[in-house]
């Protein structure tokens, strides 16, 4: 819903970036996340508060997010992060819940914000970077990045859930279907999901009375959780970056 910013200093016709991506670059949070913080007047261009989605910036600008200056990031950073349960997947959180990002704060000064989501309640494997575009390319669907996870439940799962679940099923008018369903056990099962819709595995678990103990994200395309530690971190290595930008899994 872009709309005129002429009235917006320095961002008349002779612009360059959109704020939400300049956001991006500065490490404050991916294309889509900024245009929220946009709209909640949190954002700044040469003192004045923008409104609307569409405004640009120019280079001399100064921009201010809660009345402090960004600038892009010089160092991009790319980190995976073995989240523990009980911590939610935002920049902050009004209820004062954990959250995943203060996990990187000691290791890492930059802005970093999380590629995707897990929720409160799920573990494993999650993406943090201040790359924008990097962002905005490994999150979008066309890039075709398997998600792969182990599922326990607390009490045994009906027979035809793995069945089901690899066909696709429909849940409340949404429908849901795995790349893969592997039984590990009467209670244990490893799924690999593509695009993965916003709490997939669970509501299609609750439709088979399935109550889930545990859910771990162990992969994500060629990033393996392996042996990292709950709660630690570490940097991705050039390739496997690259291997996530080309879709490679």
């Amino acid at each position: 819903m872009p709309q005129d910013t002429n009235d917006v200093p320095g961002v008349s016709g002779d612009t360059d970036e959109r704020l939400q991506r300049y956001l991006a670059r500065c490490g404050v949070a991916s294309r889509r996340s900024s245009e929220a913080i946009i709209l909640a007047l949190r954002v700044t261009v040469n003192g004045k508060t923008v409104t609307v989605l569409g405004t640009k910036v120019a280079a001399g600008d100064t921009v201010c997010l809660d009345g402090k200056e960004i600038r892009p990031e010089e160092t991009k950073r790319y980190v995976a992060l073995n989240k523990p349960a009980g911590h939610v997947c935002s920049l902050s959180d009004e209820k004062g819940r954990p959250v995943a990002a203060e996990l990187l704060a000691k290791r890492y000064t930059e802005r970093l914000y999380n590629v995707g989501r897990l929720d409160m309640y799920s573990s494993g494997l999650i993406i943090f970077t201040n790359d924008g575009n990097f962002a905005a390319k490994v999150a979008h669907p066309s890039s075709q990045i398997e998600k792969e996870y182990i599922v326990e439940t607390s009490l045994p799962f009906s027979p035809r859930l793995p069945e089901q679940f690899a066909k696709g099923v429909r849940v409340e008018g949404v429908f849901y279907r795995a790349e893969t369903v592997e039984r590990l056990s009467s209670r244990r099962l490893r799924i690999v999901l593509m695009e993965g819709k916003n709490r997939e595995i669970r509501r299609v678990f609750e439709h088979f009375n399935a109550p889930i103990k545990q859910l771990c994200r162990v992969r994500i395309g060629s990033i393996l959780l392996k042996d990292l530690p709950e709660g630690e971190s570490r940097d991705l290595t050039r390739a496997e970056v690259e291997g996530l930008l080309g879709g490679e899994d």
